[in-house]
Parts: C-alpha cells; structure tokens; sequence
C-alpha cells in the first residue's frame, strides 16, 4: 500500500467513524478540520451526512436509517438512484465487489452539484456520465 493509500484508508475510517455517530455538527467538524468543507459548503450538510452514509458501503447497518431520513425530508429521487441501483448492482454482480462503486459514484456528483439538495438534477448528472 503506498501512503496516499494509507492517508486515503485512515480518512475513510475516522469519516466512517464520524458519520456512524449521525451527528452532523461532528461530521461537519471533522469534514471542515479535513478540508473537505468549509463552513458554507455543503448548502445543506445533514442532508450530504444522511446521503453519505446510504452510499457508504461499510455502513450497511444504517443504511434504512438513512433511506428512512432521506424519503422523510422528501429526497425519494436521491433514495431510488442509490438504493434501487445498490440493489441492481448487487442482484448483477453479486461478489465482485461492483456494489461498491454504485452509491459513492452518485455520492460525489450529487455533493459536487452546487444545487445539493436537487436530488433531480444530481440523477441527471449521473445518468450523462
């Protein structure tokens, strides 16, 4: 493993970490202190938090949590691109560990769209990539 790997891996897991807390003021903290955010961005940081963690496959434990908080505060688009994709990808590609790309891809156009709480025009995005 070379070091942007190792950096990569130890980001990966205190973000994990922080997300499985479900407490955006500590997410964004940590995401904010790893100059990743800044204090105005994301638009809507709870809502980057809870699609996050539906996209993150190491927290498939709180993945019906998320979808429950997503569909809740009217983002259904966001939950049938992840989640209806996730399920696809996983019926398809059972053990190759496909699964894996198919939220977080979703995830980082859908974060990157300035408009970030437009669940439509992230989907679109994805589907001209």
């Amino acid at each position: 493993m070379t070091a942007d790997s190792n950096d990569y891996a130890s980001f990966r897991q205190r973000l994990d970490m922080a997300l499985r807390t479900r407490d955006v003021r500590q997410v964004c903290a940590f995401l904010i202190e790893e100059g990743q955010w800044t204090q105005d961005q994301p638009a809507n940081p709870e809502y980057a938090m809870w699609l996050m963690i539906a996209g993150t496959p190491t927290l498939k434990d709180l993945h019906g949590e998320a979808r429950q908080w997503l569909i809740q505060h009217g983002h259904n688009e966001a939950v049938d691109a992840l989640f209806s994709h996730q399920q696809k990808s996983s019926q398809e590609h059972r053990g190759t560990g496909a699964q894996k790309k198919t939220g977080t891809h979703f995830q980082k156009e859908h974060l990157k769209n300035p408009r970030s709480g437009n669940a439509k025009s992230a989907h679109r995005d994805e589907r001209q990539s």
